[in-house]
């Protein structure tokens, strides 16, 4: 049973602080607001993305040498920079500037937190309650996402403006940061202090390392498949998402209701849907083992999901083309489902087919391919979103993923 004591109510208030994010629904809408095109809003993703892919290595050594108390605090003050900055610094450099300062907050926060947890666990001799802690805090992360659509959506209705989310989202980061300050320093990990130059060459020496096992795991076709599978998927995920919105935008002032409250409908809409995406959402990420075993093998489960996945967002596309809105919104909402659903298999898949004493490069290997597909394919969807509309750059950039399906398609270990 977990022990629920003051530090485990902490844990999952960090989880529900750090998902207030009042921007996600409204991302787009906000850039488009201020006249950006689309291919500026999928540079600023790029920026965002391939920001945080070069962070990871030198901020993990940070909380190693300085503590992660240390580098969450810093995590959380980036945050709070980067959100001011989008309120009080309008402009294209600006924002490329807080996009990197949110990347820098994300580098810092990787991963920090759950060894954290284990840390406080092995402390108190707990940690045969590791994936019932990492769950609850999981729940509280899915509860904060959910309840910040809705909060999001009030904010914007009443205050009429966009940019209002991000100077709301500095308040629960705030409160995170204050959270981080009273964390114990007995979560710090191992921390040794070194000098400048060392830290830099420990940053050399491990960036070394890094590409060395990159280069013997891409020597593993198995393998190989396996990251480029998941890292596809992903990233053409993390691209497209957003642009539910400026459909779920278009969808809610063609509806013959609310017509009174003009172009407030569409805010109603999407706090609402994307309220439901974060509960499915939270669903799905449970049923990923009842998913698979609906297939012959995890590998048929990954295939199909792929091969789903991909077509969900080329037939939204054209369905947004054709202005049957409705059906792009389901599928997005099938999109956010299958993302959810396949985390896991794929984290099981690649686990069964590497060593376990480089799974964690692994991983990482696999986080800075999906930076590539994403720093690849915000620009490209964003350049024909401009030239064609949202709809066929959608099915383009769907396409584009599809046609590498071939080469990404996973198979059984061979006995």
């Amino acid at each position: 049973m977990i022990n629920k004591d003051l530090q485990y109510y902490k844990f999952c208030w960090y989880g529900f602080l750090k998902n207030l994010r009042f921007f996600d629904p409204f991302i787009i809408l906000f850039f488009r607001s201020v006249g950006f095109s689309f291919l500026q809003i999928g540079l600023l993703f790029s920026i965002r993305e391939i920001a945080t892919g070069i962070l990871e290595i030198p901020t993990g050594f940070f909380a190693d040498s300085y503590g992660r108390k240390l580098s969450m605090i810093l995590a959380f003050s980036s945050y709070i920079i980067s959100f001011l900055i989008f309120y009080f610094l309008p402009g294209f450099g600006f924002y490329a500037l807080a996009m990197i300062l949110f990347a820098c907050g994300e580098a810092f926060r990787s991963g920090t937190h759950k060894a954290m947890i284990l840390d406080y666990l092995t402390i108190h001799d707990d940690l045969n309650m590791k994936v019932a802690y990492y769950g609850h805090t999981r729940g509280a992360s899915k509860l904060g996402s959910a309840i910040s659509a809705l909060i999001a959506g009030l904010l914007v209705f009443f205050s009429e403006q966009y940019k209002i989310v991000f100077i709301a989202s500095v308040i629960p980061y705030i409160l995170g940061l204050l959270l981080m300050i009273s964390y114990p320093d007995e979560l710090n990990g191992e921390v040794s202090k070194i000098e400048k130059t060392s830290f830099l060459k420990s940053v050399v020496r491990n960036l070394r390392i890094t590409v060395s096992n990159f280069i013997t795991m891409f020597k593993n076709p198995m393998l190989l498949r396996a990251f480029f599978n998941s890292a596809s998927f992903d990233g053409l995920f993390k691209s497209v998402k957003d642009y539910l919105q400026p459909i779920l935008n278009s969808f809610a002032l063609a509806l013959p209701i609310f017509i009174s409250l003009g172009e407030k409908r569409s805010t109603i809409i999407i706090a609402i849907t994307y309220f439901l995406i974060y509960l499915i959402s939270a669903y799905s990420s449970r049923q990923a083992q009842e998913f698979t075993l609906r297939f012959k093998s995890v590998t048929h489960a990954i295939n199909g999901s792929y091969i789903i996945g991909v077509s969900a967002v080329i037939i939204a596309g054209v369905a947004t083309n054709f202005d049957v809105r409705i059906i792009a919104i389901i599928l997005f909402i099938v999109l956010y489902a299958l993302q959810n659903l396949r985390r896991p298999m794929n984290v099981g898949f690649i686990s069964e087919n590497i060593n376990a004493k480089i799974m964690a490069t692994g991983l990482s290997v696999e986080t800075q391919l999906k930076t590539i597909y994403i720093a690849i394919l915000s620009p490209i969807l964003g350049f024909f979103s401009d030239k064609f509309g949202v709809g066929i750059g959608l099915a383009i950039t769907g396409c584009l993923v599809g046609m590498g399906y071939s080469f990404v398609k996973v198979a059984e270990k061979k006995k």
